[in-house]
């Protein structure tokens, strides 16, 4: 496997506020587009068939764009649009200023073949809480390329999300 960097990382990501801002030595920064509170429980079993998505309801910025999130969880949703093709997977890690906060983000592998605006946990340790500016730069993805193209590609229930 090879990290893929510059424009062919760049060629993966959609609808970036900053190009060149967002380009990093090793992957593509993911943006905030939008945050949400759960309200409900969740439900996970082997089969997904038997999954069940908790509730969440939208949490809103201030006139000058900022919101301020006491300790918790919560879902973020990104503004770019990932687009991962056969011959590649992602992984992401928060960013360093974020975790010097206070904050991190739980993240799941991004699969070969899929596509969307993808969303992530947020989960805010600081017990002062942390404000967070709306399109703040919260997460680098990591592109891999494999060794072959997948024989299997990403298509299941979040094909697609949020675009």
């Amino acid at each position: 496997m090879t990290i893929l960097i510059g424009s062919e990382a760049q060629s993966l990501v959609q609808s970036m506020i900053d190009p060149k801002t967002q380009t990093q030595m090793c992957g593509m920064e993911l943006t905030l587009q939008k945050i949400e509170r759960f309200t409900s429980a969740g439900a996970v079993a082997f089969d997904n068939a038997e999954r069940e998505l908790p509730k969440t309801e939208p949490l809103d910025f201030d006139s000058s764009g900022w919101i301020a999130l006491p300790a918790g969880c919560y879902l973020v949703t990104f503004n770019e649009i990932v687009n991962i093709p056969k011959d590649a997977a992602a992984l992401a890690r928060a960013r360093s200023t974020l975790l010097r906060c206070g904050a991190g983000l739980e993240t799941a592998l991004w699969d070969p073949g899929y596509r969307g605006r993808s969303q992530s946990l947020l989960v805010v340790y600081n017990p002062h809480g942390l404000r967070l500016k709306k399109n703040a730069r919260l997460m680098q993805l990591i592109f891999l390329r494999l060794g072959k193209e997948a024989e299997v590609v990403y298509s299941g229930k979040y094909q697609g999300e949020n675009i």
